[in-house]
């Protein structure tokens, strides 16, 4: 966490900021860009985050989308919220639409690029991740207030490129 977190936490509460998302990405795409990918939104909140490349469920295409993530249990934490949206995220369908354990899917973190499974958390251990995860980003409470479908939640692990997990 850094100095800006906890205005970054305040500013994602506002009831209005989900309209704003396209300019916010738009915004995080120029700096990651300018920055050659070092430097996104959330790293200046002083959130952790990644950015995860899946491929698009109908054409194949590689989309890449900055995410705050949770480290957790040697991988990552992420939530498909979209400022609680009553839309799912395009980054859900596609990843969903994707073998688990294939490495099609990356996360890159840290100037790093790796090839992760990932596993979709229901029932406890959904419960058990969301906790984790409201404790890096309150506002995943708020987020599941303003709409009435589940928002989900996945574990990303790096995969060994040698053989598996």
């Amino acid at each position: 966490m850094g100095l800006l977190t906890p205005l970054a936490v305040r500013i994602g509460a506002i009831s209005w900021m989900p309209r704003l998302l396209p300019q916010v990405v738009w915004t995080d795409r120029r700096l990651q860009s300018a920055t050659r990918g070092r430097v996104s939104i959330l790293d200046v909140a002083g959130l952790p985050n990644l950015t995860l490349t899946v491929p698009g469920r109908k054409s194949g295409v590689p989309r890449s989308t900055p995410l705050l993530c949770v480290p957790h249990d040697g991988g990552w934490l992420v939530a498909g919220s979209y400022f609680g949206d009553p839309k799912m995220p395009m980054w859900v369908r596609n990843l969903r639409a994707t073998d688990p354990a294939a490495g099609a899917v990356t996360a890159a973190l840290g100037g790093r690029t790796l090839p992760v499974a990932w596993r979709e958390l229901e029932g406890e251990d959904r419960a058990r991740a969301w906790a984790v995860m409201l404790r890096t980003w309150p506002n995943y409470a708020t987020y599941e207030e303003r709409t009435d479908r589940t928002i989900p939640v996945f574990l990303l692990t790096p995969l060994d490129v040698r053989g598996g997990r």
